[in-house]
């Protein structure tokens, strides 16, 4: 008899499979994407093996599809994740995200007297690197690492 054991996912028919997330931005990714406010099933499972990552996370949102701007959030916190979108219980698109070269109100500047910090002005960076990450505040000039919203 064989003791191993595994444990089924059930499938999603329509909705999104956010994949080869980092272990470790499993539940960051959740929280910028306000999953806890999603009226559907949500599946979230992390520490997961993975031959590309050591360990990787996995989200699987039920009837829910990404605008380009929750993508570009993805993208940020989860560079090397994979998109696949699910219809009819068939993959109709699948894409690797990609850190656009200019984030609009996604991360939150570093310096307090910066005026997206002191007014109602959203946020703006140009990517000056993405590998590490490195971003400049098109407002005060000050070029840091991503802090997300």
């Amino acid at each position: 008899m064989d003791n191993k054991k595994e444990l089924i996912v059930s499938a999603i028919e329509n909705g999104t499979v956010i994949d080869h997330i980092p272990a470790d931005a499993v539940y960051r990714v959740a929280s910028i994407l306000e999953l806890s406010l999603h009226d559907d099933e949500v599946i979230i499972g992390t520490n997961l093996m993975s031959k590309k990552l050591g360990k990787k996370g996995i989200i699987k949102i039920k009837n829910k599809y990404f605008k380009q701007n929750e993508i570009d959030k993805i993208a940020v916190a989860a560079p090397f994740a994979t998109l696949i979108e699910i219809r009819d219980s068939q993959k109709v698109v699948k894409r690797s995200v990609e850190i656009p070269d200019v984030l609009h109100a996604i991360v939150k500047c570093i310096n307090p007297n910066c005026i997206t910090n002191v007014e109602d002005v959203p946020t703006k960076f140009t990517v000056i690197e993405k590998n590490p990450l490195k971003i400049h505040c098109h407002y005060c000039e000050k070029t840091q690492e991503p802090m997300l919203h």
